[in-house]
C-alpha cells in the first residue's frame, strides 16, 4: 500500500522538494513532481540546476523524449503517469492527485501560508479515511 509522507512547515516549498529528490537520488529512487502550474515546474527545474554547488539534480519534462524520461531519476509533470516505474510521487498541487496510488510513496510538501495548510488538511483527511499509511515530519521544528 502506497505510504503517505507530509513535510509542513516549509519555508520554501521548493527547496524541501530539492532536498527530497536529492535523498530519493542517493537512494537509487525514481521520483516524478507533479504539478499543473507550469511556473512552479519551471521554477523548480531552474532550481535543480543549482541547488546543490558542486553538482545538479538529473532530471527532465514529462514531454521530452521517452528514452531520456525512463533514464532520467527526476521528472517534473503536470499530469500522473507511472508508465516510466517512479518510485515516488511529489505532489505540488492543491489536491489529492488522481491515480496516487500507484506509488510506493506520496509526498505532501507543506508551506507556511493558511491556505497551503488548509489544502494539507483537507488532503491528510482524505488519506487518513481512506486507510493509507501517514507520516508526518514537522520541518519548523527541525530548523528552529
Amino acid at each position: 500500500m502506497t505510504a503517505i509522507y507530509f513535510y509542513s512547515g516549509a519555508a520554501d516549498r521548493l527547496r524541501v522538494v530539492c532536498r527530497l529528490c536529492a535523498k530519493a537520488l542517493n537512494q537509487d529512487s525514481r521520483a516524478i513532481v507533479y504539478t499543473p502550474d507550469a511556473d512552479k515546474l519551471d521554477e523548480l527545474d531552474k532550481l535543480l540546476w543549482t541547488f546543490q554547488s558542486t553538482s545538479f539534480l538529473p532530471h527532465c519534462y514529462i514531454d521530452e523524449n521517452e528514452t531520456l524520461v525512463n533514464a532520467t531519476p527526476i521528472v517534473l509533470s503536470n499530469r500522473i503517469v507511472n508508465e516510466h516505474a517512479f518510485d515516488m510521487l511529489v505532489n505540488l498541487n492543491e489536491h489529492c492527485p488522481s491515480a496516487f496510488d500507484q506509488f510506493k510513496r506520496v509526498i505532501e510538501v507543506v508551506g507556511q501560508s493558511s491556505e497551503d495548510k488548509s489544502s494539507a488538511r483537507a488532503r491528510y483527511r482524505f488519506y487518513k479515511q481512506a486507510g493509507y499509511e501517514l507520516y508526518h515530519h514537522n520541518l519548523a521544528e527541525t530548523t528552529g
